[in-house]
């Protein structure tokens, strides 16, 4: 149970934002407002500094530092997905998870409304939204990651901001906007880490005790420490910046349209993003950070821009007698 990593969330919101946009609107260029696929990256903006500063315990070694292992025999068994380092609250991926499938379900639910006046259909989207949200909350209480009100916090943060950003929606097609984004995130972090380091206060704590307390080292997770998340969130901003200023032609975005079904495109662009998250890391600290970074500023544009236009060449290149 629980999330093997957070590419898979990412991988799973950008495939759900890019279909819809395919199907529903003009490409990057047209007026596709569906935040989805930003929702990733924005949606860690307040996750990151949340973790930072609430100091938020995780079950794993909590159990541990509180003695209640030694006055309890707890039947508790820990998995290769347990052992996070980072700081436990709010849960990450049901904020992020809630925030990038709001407005995929709100999207869902006026499709429906057209054919059917049953409430219960138009309902139906947004119960499996909350079914999915509590199933990703009950698996990351079951590898002892999260507590419940982490979760909960953390289901509740995603669906507002999801409402928020799709009610006042910024304008997503501007590449000024995410190299604000990308560029606020990284200042912002920088000055509140160096604000907590002028008052003393420890941010490696969650590093020390997940060290400590992880039942196999070899289970410790790098891309679960916070300024690996700095780095997914202001990369994938980054990316969101390159494809926005590399935008389909009207012509191209009336082609993508007419691409029966879309699943197969959403697909092959599911692929190309594993592929890209697959690829070898270096074991030097600084160079892995800029290798995270890298590869979420490239997935964006792979699939927002790069590959829609290859799937064209292709296309046009087999009509070709």
């Amino acid at each position: 149970m629980g999330c093997r990593d957070p590419d898979l969330l990412e991988i799973s919101g950008w495939a759900a934002g890019i279909l819809l946009c395919w199907r529903s609107q003009h490409g990057l260029q047209g007026s596709c407002r569906d935040p989805a696929p930003a929702l990733w990256a924005l949606s860690q903006a307040p996750c990151c500094p949340c973790r930072r500063f609430l100091f938020g315990e995780r079950p794993y070694w909590w159990i541990h530092e509180s003695g209640l292992s030694s006055r309890e025999q707890l039947p508790l068994r820990q998995f290769p997905v347990t052992c996070e380092t980072g700081p436990g609250s709010p849960s990450g991926h049901c904020m992020i998870l809630g925030a990038a499938l709001w407005p995929v379900v709100t999207a869902l639910s006026r499709e429906v409304s057209r054919y059917s006046r049953s409430r219960l259909l138009r309902l139906f989207p947004f119960l499996a939204y909350f079914l999915l949200l509590v199933a990703m909350g009950l698996s990351r209480i079951f590898v002892l990651a999260h507590f419940p009100h982490q979760v909960i916090t953390g289901s509740l943060a995603g669906m507002a901001l999801g409402w928020g950003l799709q009610r006042w929606p910024p304008n997503f097609l501007k590449c000024r906007f995410f190299l604000l984004t990308a560029l606020g995130l990284l200042l912002g972090a920088l000055a509140l880490h160096g604000l907590a380091t002028a008052v003393g206060l420890d941010l490696d704590w969650s590093l020390r005790r997940a060290s400590s307390r992880c039942s196999e080292p070899g289970w410790l997770r790098p891309e679960t420490r916070p300024w690996a998340s700095l780095c997914r969130a202001s990369g994938s901003a980054l990316g969101l910046a390159l494809a926005a200023r590399h935008p389909l032609s009207r012509r191209a975005a009336e082609e993508l349209r007419a691409l029966e079904p879309p699943l197969g495109s959403a697909a092959l662009g599911l692929l190309a993003l594993d592929v890209l998250h697959k690829l070898p890391k270096s074991e030097d600290t600084a160079l892995w950070y800029l290798n995270v970074g890298a590869r979420y500023a490239l997935g964006p544009l792979l699939v927002g821009s790069i590959l829609p236009q290859l799937i064209l060449v292709l296309r046009r290149f087999r009509a070709t007698p």
